[in-house]
C-alpha cells in the first residue's frame, strides 16, 4: 500500500483521475507501445519502478505510457485498466490493486491479444500473465523480523501492525514476520492487526496492545501510513524507542522518518529491477519469445542509522523522479 504523490492528472471517461506521462525513443517510438498501471500515481515505490521502466524501455525500442489511481483502491483501478485495454496498447504492466477484483479485467486485458506483465502484486490466478515480478514479500517479512532481532536481541512480544487484508504483497511480508517470530523461542507474536491504511487507527491500534502488553519489544509496520501512527501511539505512551519500530519501503519520508529516529529500521525493495525487469519480459513476450521463469523474485536491503548514508544505502533508497 502507497503514499500518493502529486503527479499531473487527466480525466478518463469514468471520470476517474489517471496520471499519464510517455518515455521511449524517437527512432524505436513505433515498435511497441507499452502502458505502465501504477498501483497508485505517484508514490516514490512507483515512481522508481517507473524509472526502471523507463530505462529499459530506452534499451528496447518501446514507448511507455504511464497511469495510475489517485488511490489504491480496485474500484478506481478497473475504470483505468479499462481505458488502457480500449487504446489497445501492446503490453501492459500493472500492479493489481486486489487479487480478486482485477481477475477478470486483466484476464478480458489478455483475451484482447494484450501482453500483460505483473509487478509488484498479483492476482489469484496469474497462469495467462507473461510474467509476474515483484519482491519476495514473504522474504522481506523474515526480513523485518530480522531487523526486530538485531534491535531487540533479548526478545520478548512482537506486533505486526497492517494496512487490510487481500493484498498479496502485504500479506506475504506478514506471513514471513510470523512464521519467522513464531520459530524463534525468545520472541512472542501476538498477531497482525489492521489500520487501513489510516494513521489515526494505527495509533489507536498500538494504544490498546500496550495497555494489554506492557512489554512488546517490537513492532512490524507494513507501510509509512501505519509506522506513522505506531510511533505517534508509542511516543503518547511515553515508550520512544524502547519499542522499536520496522517499516517497509524506503521512499523519502520513510528515509526521513528513519533519521529522525521515528521508525528504527526500513525494508527497502528493489522497484527499478522490478519495472526494468517487467519491460524487458513484455517486449520478449511480443518478439515471440517464451518468457522463463514465469515468477521473478527480488531482495531487500535492511537500512538503519549504521547504512542510511553510506553508497549501499543511498542506492537503496527511492526516488522522488528519474
Amino acid at each position: 500500500m502507497k503514499k500518493t504523490k502529486k503527479l499531473s492528472i487527466i480525466a478518463a471517461a469514468s471520470a476517474i483521475a489517471l496520471g499519464v506521462s510517455t518515455f521511449g525513443t524517437a527512432a524505436n517510438a513505433a515498435d511497441y507501445k507499452i502502458t505502465f498501471i501504477q498501483g497508485v500515481a505517484g508514490d516514490a515505490f512507483y515512481v522508481t519502478m517507473g524509472c526502471g521502466v523507463a530505462a529499459a524501455a530506452a534499451k528496447d525500442g518501446a514507448t511507455i505510457t504511464t497511469q495510475g489511481g489517485a488511490k489504491w483502491d480496485a474500484t478506481i483501478q478497473t475504470p483505468v485498466l479499462n481505458s488502457v485495454v480500449a487504446s489497445k496498447p501492446d503490453a501492459i504492466l500493472i500492479a493489481p490493486n486486489d487479487m480478486t477484483a482485477l481477475q477478470k479485467p486483466i484476464e478480458a486485458a489478455i483475451a484482447a491479444g494484450i501482453k500483460v506483465v505483473l509487478v509488484d502484486t498479483t492476482i489469484g490466478d496469474p497462469s495467462k500473465a507473461v510474467s509476474e515480478i515483484a519482491s519476495d514479500n514473504y522474504g522481506g517479512g523474515k526480513a523485518a523480523f530480522t531487523a526486530i532481532k538485531g534491535l531487540a536481541p533479548k526478545g520478548g512480544k512482537v506486533l505486526v501492525v497492517s494496512t487490510s487484508p487481500g493484498v498479496s504483497s502485504v500479506d506475504a511480508r506478514v506471513n514471513g514476520f510470523a512464521d519467522s517470530a513464531n520459530k524463534d523461542k525468545k520472541y512472542n507474536y501476538i498477531g497482525v492487526q489492521y489500520s487501513n491504511n489510516e494513521p489515526a487507527v494505527a495509533q489507536r491500534i498500538i494504544t490498546a496492545a500496550l495497555a494489554k502488553n506492557k512489554d512488546i519489544v517490537g513492532v512490524f509496520a507494513t507501510n509509512l501510513f501505519s509506522a506513522e501512527g505506531v510511533a505517534a501511539g508509542i511516543k503518547q505512551a511515553g515508550m520512544s524507542g524502547k519499542v522499536k519500530i520496522v517499516g517497509f519501503d524506503a521512499g523519502s519520508d520513510q528515509v526521513a522518518a528513519l533519521k529522525a529516529g521515528t521508525v528504527q529500521a526500513l525494508i527497502a525493495q528493489q522497484p527499478a529491477t522490478i519495472g526494468s525487469t517487467g519491460v524487458d519480459n513484455a517486449v520478449a513476450a511480443l518478439k515471440g519469445t517464451t518468457v522463463s521463469p514465469h515468477k521473478v523474485q527480488t531482495g531487500f536491503t535492511i537500512l538503519t542509522m549504521k547504512n542510511i548514508n553510506t553508497a549501499a544505502g543511498v542506492a537503496a533508497q527511492y526516488r522522488d523522479k528519474c
